[in-house]
């Protein structure tokens, strides 16, 4: 059998390559490379008539007289005319594409001649204006993204750009890149809210960050197999609010560079915003802030409409509120006409503070990420003393402009209102029977429930029989004595018979009120219509044996997912010797029957003498996992015998899962341990990486490319090769052992990690230590295999 890459099946080249194909590329390459060197020259240009423009005003001079003052210039500074161009354009437009030079500048003086530093801040500038008039001749954010790579990121070693678009939900969406493949960007299209990629966290941060090695993070992006070493993420944006943001690659990991670079990085940026700002600007601008309006105004909430204030650098400094619905109830007591036409920060100027609801809306209108708080504390000054509402909070961006949503938590007629609508819902009617008196109090809740009109006289508690269905009269004679003889509460259910004709199930509950001298003066209690309840009780007791009936067909199925997974993996084993090698293995099914899994193990001796050590988890729990761990492990073993690699063992096992089986799916590792060399072949199917232990060490062995069993039907795996030395130990497990709630898979190996590495007497006590000390929370099952060589 060859391997598909053997040079024995590859086909000699005079017979699949045309003898002038050499000819052919190296044409198109010549002649690819005459196109940018022709762009270059174009953009090069354009900066130079730009500075001749400038010199027009400033000198007041021709066109002709600019171009020969502009050569004479550079030509006493000694420098080039596109980099005097660059200069001269820094100087008139005073933005930061500007400081960002100067900044280089002051910095490379520092550090080394006048001349290499004027030499370094000319080709800052070159590079940076050159990418500027890229960016605002580009026709999109494709070609932004290329002009950038190309004239300005491809000098500080970076190979790949992303653009994104920032949506007014927090998601991205691909909107230019370079650098990378399209299948790539097919694949990151979209990124959906809420999903952790180093571009959300420049949006959410609303800043620069920088990650030195993108592997070592464990953060998922568009490139990281193409570039998984540094990695830069800038917010685009402008007037407060980020549009998207500028992602860039490099292949090697690097440490966070000086300022000035991640100065040019950002300005970079900037350039993308005026891509989003041009593309978007038109269709939301106007109409939004209209639409925001009309929907505060339909809230049954109080509403603010907020609108940004800019300062003179195009900063958010506040927000001005533009309107006040209805509803909105000010905590200073202020009425709407006073608080609509302010500034926020002069209504409420303690909202400034670190982490108060100022911080809060800038946030939400930066990045578009919604911000609710049940409990939030609203402070507003009444004259100099500060007033202190709790409210729930609630702030939404739209277009450019932001609804702060607040609900007043602390006010009596709010607070009478909910108990009024939770009676009602409720259905419960209270009353107050005052036995000194006679007097009867009904709320108009109850007169409801006996079907009264509010003028009618009360019914006393000792007259509720006459109104009750006669089955009842023994029942509520026994409460009724509880409460008036006894002098103790109680309470009963009955069928109550009204004037209508209509009967209702209530239950009555009552309890006596004494003064301090153990006078009985009241009872006090609540009618309740549990009409409903009790229906549902009978429609309850009709169904209660067929479900009873499929609780215990469901409780058989999980008996037999557990009988049929204890019977091909008990628990333990005892240890298996063979070639100077020991093998233990450890199984621990899930504490809950119906979470019993498809996880499974297998060390067995094969015809070839190599050792097949394997451990895999189906997706799902119950019948169908166990029934499908069954079907992958057993052809895992047939497979084996046939003498092929774990990668080719791993390429047939999906096509078991593709297509013998009903849409199983599976992550699996599959190694062959050859005990006379004591090399260790193995593949991975989106499985954990094995852990070696050696020296008292703990490491992972390296990740091999694979991707889960069943997903796809043609699927290669990488094959790896790891030399073993005497002590050794290798552990495989599943991903019950380590999975925990709230805890990211990186921080989970790392522990793992430690615990392995700590010394045990034997390979048992040693695999026993993991699972006692495994920080795992999810109940799932894990399998854990281990194997040391003598």
């Amino acid at each position: 059998m060859h391997h598909p890459h053997d040079p024995a099946d590859a086909v000699p080249p005079e017979r699949t390559e045309p003898p002038n194909l050499g000819r052919l590329a190296a044409t198109v390459d010549r002649l690819h490379g005459r196109i940018l060197e022709a762009q270059r020259a174009a953009e090069g240009r354009a900066l130079v008539e730009v500075a001749k423009g400038v010199l027009v005003e400033r000198l007041q001079c021709s066109l002709a007289a600019a171009a020969r003052q502009l050569a004479t210039l550079a030509e006493q500074a000694g420098v080039t005319q596109l980099e005097l161009a660059a200069d001269i354009i820094n100087q008139a437009a005073q933005d930061r594409i500007s400081e960002a030079a100067r900044d280089f500048l002051t910095s490379a003086r520092s550090e080394g001649t006048a001349g290499e530093s004027t030499e370094a801040a000319a080709g800052v500038a070159v590079r940076l204006r050159t990418a500027e008039n890229g960016a605002l001749t580009a026709t999109d954010a494709q070609a932004v993204a290329q002009s950038l790579l190309e004239q300005a990121l491809s000098a500080l070693g970076a190979t790949t750009v992303a653009i994104w678009e920032a949506g007014p939900d927090a998601s991205l969406t691909l909107a230019g890149y370079a650098g990378l493949g399209d299948e790539e960007a097919r694949r990151w299209r979209y990124v959906p809210p809420g999903v952790a990629t180093p571009a959300r966290r420049a949006l959410l941060a609303r800043g620069t960050v920088w990650l030195d090695d993108l592997a070592a993070v464990g953060l998922p992006s568009i490139g990281q197999h193409q570039t998984p070493g540094a990695r830069a993420t800038a917010p685009a944006g402008t007037g407060g609010r980020i549009l998207g943001v500028l992602e860039i690659g490099w292949p090697q990991p690097m440490p966070r560079p000086d300022p000035r670079v991640v100065k040019q990085i950002e300005v970079l940026a900037d350039l993308c915003a005026r891509t989003f700002e041009s593309a978007g600007q038109a269709r939301d601008e106007p109409q939004v802030l209209p639409e925001l309006i009309d929907l505060a105004d339909a809230l049954p909430d109080g509403a603010l409409v907020l609108r940004p204030q800019l300062g003179t650098e195009g900063r958010i400094t506040d927000f001005r509120i533009v309107h006040a619905n209805a509803r909105f109830a000010d905590p200073a007591g202020r009425p709407r006409g006073e608080v609509v036409g302010s500034l926020f920060l002069e209504a409420y100027p303690l909202a400034a503070d670190k982490g108060a609801l100022l911080s809060r809306i800038e946030h939400v209108h930066a990045t578009g990420e919604t911000f609710r708080a049940e409990k939030m504390t609203v402070t507003a000054l009444v004259g100099q003393i500060p007033l202190h509402t709790v409210a729930g909070v609630s702030v939404i961006r739209l277009g450019d402009g932001v609804l702060l949503i607040w609900r007043l938590q602390d006010q009596d007629a709010q607070l009478a209102n909910l108990l009024q609508h939770a009676q009602r819902l409720g259905r419960i009617g209270g009353f107050e029977e005052n036995l000194l008196t006679g007097e009867i109090v009904w709320n108009a809740q109850l007169y409801g429930l006996y079907g009264m009109a509010p003028d009618e006289p009360p019914i006393p508690l000792e007259q509720l029989a006459g109104h009750a269905h006669p089955d009842d009269a023994v029942t509520i004679g026994r409460f009724v004595r509880a409460v008036l003889h006894h002098r103790r509460p109680a309470s009963t259910a009955y069928r109550l018979q009204r004037s209508d004709g209509t009967v209702r199930h209530i239950r009555v509950v009552a309890e006596p009120v004494f003064d301090d001298s153990g006078l009985l003066l009241a009872i006090r209690g609540a009618y309740q219509d549990i009409s409903s309840q009790h229906w549902t009780e009978v429609a309850l007791a009709a169904t209660r044996d067929q479900l009873a009936h499929t609780e215990q067909q469901a409780a058989e199925r999980n008996r037999l997912a557990l009988q049929l997974q204890q019977a091909i993996m008990p628990p333990s084993r005892e240890p298996l010797e063979a070639f100077d090698l020991q093998i233990a293995v450890r199984y621990r099914p899930a504490e809950k029957e119906h979470l019993v899994g498809g996880d499974w193990y297998d060390a067995v001796v094969l015809p070839s003498k190599q050792i097949l050590l394997s451990v895999g988890d189906v997706a799902g729990h119950g019948i169908e996992a166990a029934t499908g761990m069954v079907v992958l492990r057993n052809a895992l073993r047939g497979l084996a015998a046939t003498g092929a690699g774990p990668g080719q063992l791993l390429t047939w096992l999906n096509l078991v899962a593709h297509h013998l089986t009903a849409n199983v799916t599976a992550t699996a590792i599959c190694g062959l341990l050859d005990p006379r060399t004591r090399v260790l072949r193995y593949a991975r199917a989106g499985h954990l990486p094995p852990i070696l232990v050696r020296d008292g060490r703990a490491r992972e062995l390296d990740m091999t490319q694979g991707l889960l069993l069943g997903a796809v039907a043609e699927v290669e795996y990488e094959e790896r090769r790891v030399q073993l030395a005497p002590d050794d130990i290798l552990l495989m497990y599943t991903d019950g052992l380590i999975e925990r709630r709230g805890v990211n898979l990186h921080e989970s190996q790392q522990r793992l990690l430690d615990t392995a590495r700590q010394p045990a007497a034997t390979l048992e006590q040693r695999l026993d230590h993991l699972l006692t000390h495994s920080n795992s929370d999810t109940d799932d099952d894990t399998c854990i295999i281990g194997a040391r060589l003598q």
